[in-house]
């Protein structure tokens, strides 16, 4: 056996992208949860088997919520909600999400944070872009929270589709984006948790801008045909 084949057997195989863990033990922590999207993410993931805890500035406005939402889905203020999760999802409306991070920051040392944050302006012409001084609202947490483990997802869906009941799959894919492939990987599995869905890797943080800056152009797509448009990506 040559050397060169020496190196060859003792590579180790590639890891399948598609090889993903097993999530479903996970607590996850929804902030923002009462808003739209964050109460359409917390009633799918739970509705897929997930035990979910929906997150609010006030205690009894998210206790309100989850009893609506009901498949065990609990209600907490934001602190208690990020310190019983394992995976805490962040879906606060841009204006405030500085501002909820950094009183979180304690809370949130040594969790898996899912930033689906978009930043967008809206006037007479429509929804666009923001580019925050960090470069995205993924790279802002990451940033405000040094002691947590920042990705980035979620930003293409429908919050009027992940809240209504008569549907039984969300038709879409979903862009993960983070700097530590086992932190991807546990994201990925979370979205592929709810049927319809796939989480795909999409980069690192630095390439989050552009991915949450999307959300202005499917906003003007679902207005121009009256849609609920999301993604998938071919050939993969």
């Amino acid at each position: 056996m040559t050397s060169q084949d020496n190196a060859s057997a003792q590579k180790p195989a590639a890891k399948d992208p598609w090889d993903l863990p097993d999530v479903s033990g996970l607590v996850v922590g929804v902030l923002g949860g009462t808003g739209d999207q964050g109460r359409g993410l917390a009633y799918r993931l739970a509705r897929a088997g997930q035990k979910v805890i929906i997150g609010s500035r006030a205690a009894e406005r998210a206790g309100t919520a989850a009893a609506e939402l009901g498949l065990g889905i609990e209600g907490a203020e934001n602190a208690e909600c990020a310190r019983r999760s394992d995976v805490v999802i962040v879906a606060v409306p841009w204006d405030g999400h500085a501002k909820t991070l950094e009183a979180l920051r304690s809370e949130l040392a040594g969790k898996l944070v899912v930033d689906c944050v978009n930043p967008l302006g809206f006037d007479k012409k429509g929804a666009y872009a923001l580019k925050p001084a960090e470069g995205s609202a993924a790279e802002q947490a990451a940033a405000l929270l040094p002691e947590s483990r920042v990705t980035a997802a979620f930003h293409h869906l429908s919050a009027v589709l992940l809240q209504d009941e008569s549907i039984e799959e969300i038709d879409t894919d979903v862009m993960v984006l983070g700097e530590d492939r086992a932190d991807t990987d546990l994201v990925q599995a979370l979205a592929g948790r709810i049927p319809g869905m796939r989480g795909v890797f999409a980069g690192r943080l630095r390439n989050a801008h552009q991915v949450e800056s999307l959300v202005a152009n499917l906003i003007s797509v679902n207005r121009r045909y009256k849609a609920h448009a999301g993604l998938r990506v071919t050939d993969v």
